[in-house]
């Protein structure tokens, strides 16, 4: 499970979706959980509070967990603002299998890449709890992956994790 973290507009998604197509060309099976395909179903009844935002990562760990039995590398994209929230989904994978990617960014960044006008809503008060305005993200102390989204490409990213995954499966001698 690659559990891709970090600010909304520092690259989780897009990062995510180009190392699943790129492991995908190269016979693995793999997946991608983000926003768009948990928010609307598995966590559809979930708002934004932070008892909310703890329940949803919860969630989305057990599903990573079942979808990695089943022999599918996970990609997870989500701003999963909470350390504990994030250690919490570590523990429940085998020592190995969870491998937290941290998209750095800084929010002045995040904002200008925000074609969807999230930050300038939460800025104005129209969205409550957002994460970086008026909701805290705790940064990775010692992620596995760290990939500053600033100033490397997405095409340098993708080719760096998956070297970097390709070298953890060949470790665990998987046959994935």
């Amino acid at each position: 499970v690659l559990w891709f973290t970090g600010l909304s507009g520092s690259g989780k998604s897009t990062l995510a979706h180009a190392l699943e197509e790129q492991l995908y060309k190269l016979g693995y099976q793999t997946d991608v959980l983000d926003g768009d395909n948990i928010r609307h179903g598995l966590c559809s009844d979930l708002g934004f509070s932070d008892t909310d935002r703890h329940e949803n990562i919860r969630r989305i760990g057990e599903t990573a967990k079942l979808m990695l039995k089943a022999g599918t590398i996970i990609m997870t994209a989500f701003i999963s603002p909470f350390r504990k929230d994030r250690e919490s989904v570590r523990n429940l994978m085998s020592h190995g299998d969870f491998i937290e990617v941290y998209c750095q960014a800084d929010l002045e960044t995040c904002e200008a890449r925000d074609v969807k006008g999230f930050y300038k809503r939460a800025r104005s008060g129209e969205i409550k709890n957002y994460t970086r305005i008026d909701s805290p993200y705790e940064e990775p102390e010692k992620p596995d992956f760290i990939l500053d989204t600033q100033s490397v490409d997405v095409e340098t990213a993708t080719k760096k994790l998956c070297n970097y995954i390709e070298g953890c499966i060949s470790k665990k001698g998987a046959n994935i």
